[in-house]
């Protein structure tokens, strides 16, 4: 299988080098517009590969399209990172154009490709990328909900620990929703448990909102200590939907997707529940939401449209 990476800052580069180390690609191409960093960072994880143990060759290319040719997927990092005190939304002007104009050029040599998109705001670039390019929706994926609720589990975890529970974020299963924003996605407490106990058993009402606002503002927390965005836990997100993806492994995992009467909406790309496979999103699984989680999905349906608004001249 032959992957494409666009985009070989700290984000690009570690879905690079993660997809390298779990050994399931044949190819890996990573591509940038800036001269010789694609390629020195190729270099650098191939030079890893005798010590790691694998067989996956990873190129590096400036700006060479025709080296993505026949790509299975493309993973679309590209776009400026956010800094200290900028929210997603803050990105929309510049990263539309960019987004834009790498997913019309690697069309061009990988027609059937799915497309993962990370770059940011992330529900309106992959809005976007569909609308732009007109492929069926199962073939454009958002990355956002695996890494919000990896994210949760490692607060929920934080929170167990101090309530007296040996947790690491491996012990607990947590899932969110919505829109991959700091103040609107939904983390879904009342799915969340350890070791298939509830948390809400376990965790006191403060505990437990203290995780959610975490999670929540757990990338501008990353923002603000290293001074631009994270790149360990993106990378390893998206890294994990290309694998579900190349493995045809039908797995469950939260995804900005677009929606067509699910969950009552349309003309809308934010995260549900998908079942990734061969084909992309083969499945939107649609939750039983009610109460409080249902109307902060309300809520986070509500901003993504008025992000969405603001694509403006992008989406002619």
């Amino acid at each position: 299988m032959k992957v494409t990476v666009v985009g070989a800052g700290n984000v690009g580069a570690t879905v690079a080098n993660v997809l390298a180390t779990k050994g399931f690609a044949s190819e890996i191409v990573l591509i940038d517009i800036k001269e010789g960093v694609s390629e020195g960072k190729a270099m650098d994880i191939m030079q890893t590969a005798h010590m790691l143990n694998f067989d996956t060759t990873v190129t590096g290319v400036t700006n060479d399209y025709a080296a993505t040719a026949g790509s299975q997927v493309v993973v679309v990092t590209s776009g400026i990172p956010r800094k200290p005190g900028m929210s997603r939304e803050d990105l929309i002007g510049t990263n539309a154009k960019i987004v834009k104009s790498v997913v019309d050029q690697a069309l061009k040599y990988s027609p059937d490709a799915i497309f993962v998109i990370i770059s940011n705001p992330m529900d309106a670039m992959t809005y976007l990328t569909l609308k732009d390019s007109k492929l069926p929706r199962n073939r454009i994926i958002g990355q956002g909900g695996m890494l919000d609720s990896s994210r949760f589990r490692y607060y929920l975890a934080e929170a167990l620990k101090k309530a007296g529970y040996p947790a690491t974020p491996t012990d607990v299963d947590g899932m969110v929703i919505g829109g991959h924003s700091d103040k609107t996605m939904v983390p879904l407490v009342s799915l969340a448990t350890y070791r298939g106990i509830p948390v809400t058993e376990l965790l006191s009402e403060d505990l437990i909102k203290e995780a959610v606002e975490a999670t929540k503002v757990g990338g501008a927390t990353l923002t603000k200590l290293l001074g631009t965005s994270a790149w360990y836990a993106p990378g390893a997100a998206a890294a994990a939907l290309v694998e579900a993806i190349a493995l045809d492994a039908k797995k469950l995992i939260p995804c900005c997707v677009y929606l067509d009467g699910e969950y009552g909406e349309k003309d809308l790309c934010i995260g549900v529940p998908v079942v990734l496979g061969k084909d992309g999103m083969e499945k939107i699984v649609e939750l039983k939401l009610a109460g409080d989680e249902k109307a902060k999905f309300d809520e986070s349906v509500a901003a993504a449209r008025d992000t969405n608004s603001k694509l403006g001249d992008a989406l002619k």
